[in-house]
């Protein structure tokens, strides 16, 4: 990945932190977001290199507008933009029925999930098409990041399950709306993860056992079991993949 340049969002813990590392080793130059953890993200920056070669860039991320802005410094510090990596997410860890899910909840899992990301794709495809001199060049790369919640659903979390479903229709979407100008877009689908937002469920005794129950590899994931599939979908070896939803979840949701 010499010369490309790609911008990941949540790239300050988690699957986000191991994905901007991997795209470093690979010879990208890498920039990323980040809401709070600043010392992380220094971190992160340090570890892969300096300023020169991975910058973390302070922004929220809950409204088109955010995720246009992201798309711009990012620009700014690197000069270009080739591939995109939609991590960023929240998942609100309280089982909440349907009938008692406050509007406030609903409303801030979709700003965040879904309306920071319309903002990203927008300005990043559109920075993307600026830099292709013709139709049909390699002009770029998305990758969403779903859920296997966004594929079967999740009780009492129905607020993470519609936007992670809202992800994978639109991969979809662009996919078939972006393939002929040469950017590919694809969704990388996880299962349990060991990160951060996981934690209180992984590792609870009950639940972490029902957990590995229902994974046949009898394990969750790491970090870097996610950053690595995400990695390849941005390179030439995946040059004939678009539109697809990778599952990365140890077997526990087999779909087409």
């Amino acid at each position: 990945m010499d010369g490309k340049v790609a911008l990941v969002t949540g790239g300050s813990r988690g699957i986000g932190a191991e994905t901007v590392r991997l795209f470093c080793e690979a010879g990208a130059r890498v920039a990323f977001s980040y809401e709070k953890a600043r010392e992380r993200a220094e971190a992160v920056v340090a570890e892969c290199g300096g300023p020169e070669r991975c910058r973390a860039i302070q922004q929220e991320l809950s409204s088109p507008a955010d995720g246009r802005a992201l798309v711009a410094a990012a620009v700014a510090a690197f000069g270009r933009l080739d591939e995109l990596v939609v991590n960023h997410g929240i998942w609100p860890p309280e089982d909440v029925p349907v009938s008692r899910m406050p509007d406030e909840q609903w409303r801030r899992t979709l700003a965040v999930n879904l309306d920071s990301v319309f903002g990203l794709v927008q300005a990043a495809v559109a920075q993307m098409e600026r830099q292709t001199p013709e139709v049909g060049d390699a002009g770029g790369h998305l990758v969403l990041i779903s859920s296997t919640a966004g594929q079967r659903g999740e009780a009492y979390h129905v607020d993470y399950a519609v936007t992670k479903g809202a992800v994978i229709s639109l991969t979809k979407s662009l996919s078939s709306e972006l393939a002929p100008k040469g950017i590919l877009v694809n969704c990388v689908a996880p299962g349990w993860v060991a990160t951060e937002m996981s934690a209180a469920a992984v590792d609870d005794a009950e639940m972490g056992a029902k957990i590995r129950a229902g994974i046949p590899v009898d394990r969750v994931a790491t970090p870097r079991e996610i950053a690595g599939p995400v990695l390849f979908l941005c390179t030439p070896l995946a040059g004939f993949i678009s539109g697809e939803v990778l599952n990365v979840n140890g077997g526990a949701v087999l779909v087409g």
